[in-house]
């Protein structure tokens, strides 16, 4: 039986090109596509339709006064309209963020994260790979920032969007691709369980 190809919307806002490119390397490990919220908090109409059909969404946004930037925060109460419908009911759900400092309260963010993919309905992807926190460790290695529930990513203020850690960046691409391998399963059940029903009609 053959699994069927997941659709994966990585919906993101970025303020000054780090979240992007954070939302490039997610989306690579996915095989998604990017869907930028653009500075007036809003998408497109064919934007909302590519999310309602799409098998997987992750969230994208920088952490600015410890939550997720504004933009982000009217994509999300607009999103009441697919809500309301259960339009993205049993999706597959993640998300990651940046912001300058160490700490900056990114968890507050990948939390929020968390909550509006349960109002929703959605089954959340943690990160799954171990912190690297022991005396070798190095900026560019993966989960520098000790994150369970999904990447974060530090880049100093003064510091442009190229000078990324490449820990953060292959962190969020190895994030998608376990996203993706989520949605994979969990379709993979699904056409299970109809292939058994069908048997039994």
């Amino acid at each position: 039986m053959n699994t069927p190809a997941i659709n994966t919307i990585v919906v993101y806002h970025s303020g000054y090109g780090h979240t992007r490119r954070m939302a490039e390397a997610v989306a690579e490990g996915a095989g998604g596509t990017l869907l930028a919220i653009d500075s007036d908090g809003d998408l497109t109409d064919e934007g909302w339709a590519a999310l309602d059909t799409a098998d997987a969404i992750i969230f994208g946004a920088p952490t600015y006064m410890g939550g997720p930037s504004w933009q982000f925060k009217k994509f999300a109460d607009t999103s009441s309209k697919p809500w309301f419908a259960d339009k993205w009911k049993d999706k597959i759900f993640g998300g990651f963020t940046n912001s300058a400092s160490i700490n900056g309260d990114k968890l507050n963010t990948l939390q929020y994260f968390v909550l509006l993919a349960g109002q929703h309905g959605g089954l959340w992807v943690s990160l799954a790979i171990k912190p690297a926190n022991v005396k070798a460790s190095k900026r560019d290695d993966p989960n520098r920032m000790g994150s369970y529930i999904a990447p974060m990513a530090q880049s100093d203020a003064d510091a442009a969007p190229s000078e990324m850690s490449v820990g953060d960046l292959e962190t969020a691409r190895l994030y998608g691709a376990r996203v993706s391998q989520v949605a994979h399963q969990f379709a993979a059940g699904l056409s299970q369980r109809d292939a058994r029903l069908g048997g039994m009609a």
